[in-house]
């Protein structure tokens, strides 16, 4: 989803915890096995409602019997409150191609989705096209609510005109090491080549970390989630480490303490960014652009890096009557076929094993998504985990107070913080 004009938005948490809504009297037991039309919603994006439109026909054309109607999803404050207060009236659609990983744990819990393992081979085709990395995705309760469908992998893009004004070298950039990237970022701004070496936003909606604090613990822990076993994993030297980057950049001046109007980016306020290959299509024509892997502190090889997925994913759901006809257009949708289509119209990487082989041709024809592609089998998904969001807000508080503002020591804020969500996760 492009983060330029389509930000996920907050959840209401209230309305994702809330029982289970009206699911229009659909016969559960039957409905796995019901064949029929059905409905779904996609992205409202331009090139993912491409995507589904042709995706849809093709479908369409091939099953008179069992026609599915696309649209895109309606309008709201966001995307997911949109699909809790339709889970809730029970109007939900069949299928919705917009499901935030994060927001599956409290769509869970009101009762909207549908398992997965509920059709005889749910469990071995999801693990079968996703591989290993379909462990990410298994709500506690050992089942899939969400078929791992599409990522994002978040890395740096760097501004090559400004990088070559601030006398930096534009082919291999010192921005390997943290150390390195300091040192970049400081003569960026130093030499007045751009206000800030690099912008995230550091407001404290609870997503925001997945675009500075995630990536980069991702990659410094060698690929660890937030949380795992029930417990946050941060607190210790890789959150740390992350924590001081981060904390040396905002004290140095060297990204804004107040939220930016527009991309900073694109605009050439900042020289680099935190974004996935989804940003290709944005910036062309706009930003002479590089793109490397995000720093750790004793500059991991490329080939062992890890980072934030940024997917976005199916989910069915309870007032679906035909689950049938849902669940194998599920898989006519994730087909290499589709899969291909996907890449081919939106540049975002379908969550299948071996994707720059499968694909070798369109990597060769479209190299700048070559990276993106090797970087998608090395990704680190939000922890499926009760209060999900709850527990991302809570690190973003403590983050923003500490990290960005410097009112407290971030080694003690992330102590404390760790507590907090284990509290929420424990207790979920």
């Amino acid at each position: 989803m492009k983060r330029l004009t389509l930000p996920v938005a907050v959840l209401s948490l209230a309305a994702l915890t809330a029982c289970g809504g009206n699911h229009g009297g659909a016969d559960q037991s039957k409905a796995a096995q019901a064949h029929g039309p059905i409905k779904i919603w996609y992205s409202n994006n331009p090139e993912e409602v491409a995507w589904g439109e042709q995706a849809v026909a093709a479908w369409n054309a091939a099953h008179p019997s069992e026609q599915v109607s696309g649209q895109e999803i309606p309008a709201g404050k966001s995307s997911e409150e949109v699909i809790s207060a339709a889970v809730t009236a029970g109007t939900e659609p069949c299928l919705i191609f917009n499901t935030s990983p994060a927001s599956v744990p409290g769509l869970q819990a009101q009762g909207g989705l549908v398992p997965l393992d509920d059709f005889p081979d749910g469990k071995s085709y999801v693990e079968a096209r996703t591989g290993a990395k379909s462990a990410q995705y298994r709500s506690p309760d050992g089942k899939y609510y969400q078929m791992p469908w599409k990522s994002n992998p978040v890395m740096i893009f760097y501004n090559k005109k400004l990088f070559k004004k601030a006398g930096i070298d534009v082919d291999k950039p010192p921005l390997a090491t943290d150390a390195q990237f300091l040192e970049t970022a400081r003569k960026l701004v130093s030499s007045k080549a751009a206000k800030y070496a690099i912008n995230p936003a550091p407001s404290s909606e609870f997503f925001q970390s997945w675009f500075d604090f995630y990536p980069m613990y991702a990659a410094e822990s060698g690929g660890k989630s937030l949380v795992e076993n029930k417990k946050a994993t941060f607190d210790g030297p890789a959150g740390q480490s992350v924590a001081q980057f981060w904390h040396s950049i905002y004290a140095g001046g060297l990204a804004g303490k107040e939220a930016y109007k527009g991309d900073a980016f694109a605009d050439g306020v900042a020289a680099m960014a935190t974004v996935g290959p989804w940003a290709i299509s944005v910036y062309k024509g706009k930003v002479d652009w590089g793109v490397v892997p995000v720093p750790t502190s004793q500059g991991t090889p490329a080939s062992s890096i890890h980072t934030f997925s940024d997917a976005k994913n199916i989910g069915m759901f309870v007032s679906c009557k035909n689950r049938g006809t849902a669940w194998d257009f599920t898989k006519f949708v994730t087909g290499s076929d589709q899969d291909g289509k996907l890449l081919q119209t939106t540049g975002q990487m379908p969550m299948r094993t071996g994707l720059p082989q499968a694909y070798a041709d369109y990597f060769a024809k479209n190299p700048a998504y070559k990276q993106f592609a090797d970087q998608a089998d090395r990704t680190v998904e939000v922890p499926s985990v009760p209060n999900s969001v709850a527990a991302w807000q809570a690190f973003r508080d403590s983050w923003t107070k500490s990290v960005v503002f410097g009112g407290a020591d971030p080694n003690q804020a992330l102590h404390q913080v760790a507590g907090k969500i284990d509290g929420l996760v424990e207790h979920g």
